[in-house]
């Protein structure tokens, strides 16, 4: 299986990186931006100052308004949208994918009221295998990535021969992917550590510093897996670039936006406040801690870091009362 013509749904900041990366392999990439002014500016000046103000894009990287434009012929379609708003997108591209196209995820969350991961949404809307859905996890600052510093990524799906499409796809002199089978995991994952993250950023909001942020990561660490062990994951992969690594990333860069969220929540700003200094955006944290709650409750996996965050973003429940509490529940083995 070759991919050379790519399609990228979604002009945001990863969305950008990933088809710059995609470009820089050496493909024709397309990507789709619901702004027309963004796809200009992509297709044109070979820019996307909104989002990464800076770089330059790939002369070999194009760009259109125009959904059914820019899947016309695409061998790889790459879902570049935020997890709560895919099924809503995905249901408008549905009747424009291109039969036998490669289906690639880079959201990372679990979809409120149903408790789906991300490519289950995409395999009932698309109609295609959940084990034909490729997804892209590991630690993905994307403002990093675009400066071509070096960084690795995992590439998820059932069927490897398509994972290693992507992988040949994107492979370049500054990222390297790894293939992995286990997508259960790289999802869960992914998807945990934007919790985990506004927890370490409300503990740097309160003054606390790095035993606090290591005693955050790790435990909510255990919670992942734990999770991933009721709902079938290999446990391995939370040792790898999914787990561990796209944790350590997101909870100690400034440029992690559940970090800085969590931050300013932990100073006192309100959830109103935070969100307009993220340009009026919400962190996906605040709405995957409600849903990852919910599946964790229906499955019995005891997420004592994801209970809390919920409390504070959703019940108004102050940072230090829950940090205070988690300190206080009843004392366990580690492995327990």
């Amino acid at each position: 299986m070759s991919v050379q013509r790519v399609t990228v749904l979604g002009a945001g900041s990863w969305g950008t990186t990933f088809a710059k990366v995609l470009a820089d392999a050496g493909r024709d990439v397309t990507m789709w931006a619901r702004r027309a002014e963004i796809a200009e500016e992509i297709r044109t000046g070979h820019t996307n100052t909104g989002y990464l103000p800076g770089v330059r894009l790939p002369d070999r990287l194009t760009a259109t308004a125009d959904a059914a434009e820019a899947l016309a012929g695409a061998e790889a379609v790459v879902l570049a949208v935020p997890s709560q708003s895919l099924r809503a997108n995905l249901t408008g591209w549905r009747d424009l994918l291109p039969r036998d196209a490669v289906l690639v995820s880079l959201a990372k969350g679990v979809e409120l009221g149903t408790l789906k991961r991300m490519s289950e949404v995409i395999s009932e809307i698309a109609g295609v295998p959940a084990g034909e859905i490729v997804v892209v996890s590991g630690p993905n600052l994307a403002r990093e990535i675009a400066a071509e510093q070096p960084s690795a990524a995992v590439l998820a799906c059932a069927d490897h021969e398509r994972a290693v499409a992507i992988q040949k796809a994107s492979a370049n002199r500054y990222f390297r992917p790894y293939t992995n089978t286990d997508v259960v995991g790289c999802e869960l994952g992914g998807a945990c550590k934007n919790v985990i993250a506004l927890s370490c950023g409300m503990a740097a909001g309160l003054g606390f510093g790095t035993n606090t942020m290591a005693t955050l990561i790790t435990r909510g660490l255990a919670e992942m897996a734990r999770l991933g062990a009721k709902l079938g994951a290999d446990p391995l992969t939370f040792a790898g670039l999914a787990g561990v690594g796209d944790l350590v990333a997101t909870c100690s860069s400034p440029l992690s936006r559940n970090r800085s969220f969590g931050e300013r929540i932990g100073r006192g700003e309100s959830m109103g406040q935070a969100q307009a200094a993220a340009g009026g955006q919400v962190a996906e944290g605040v709405m995957s801690c409600r849903s990852i709650r919910e599946l964790a409750r229906g499955v019995g996996a005891d997420m004592p870091i994801t209970d809390a965050m919920y409390r504070v973003c959703h019940e108004g429940v102050d940072p230090a009362r829950v940090g205070a509490e988690l300190l206080g529940r009843e004392r366990k083995h580690e492995w327990s």
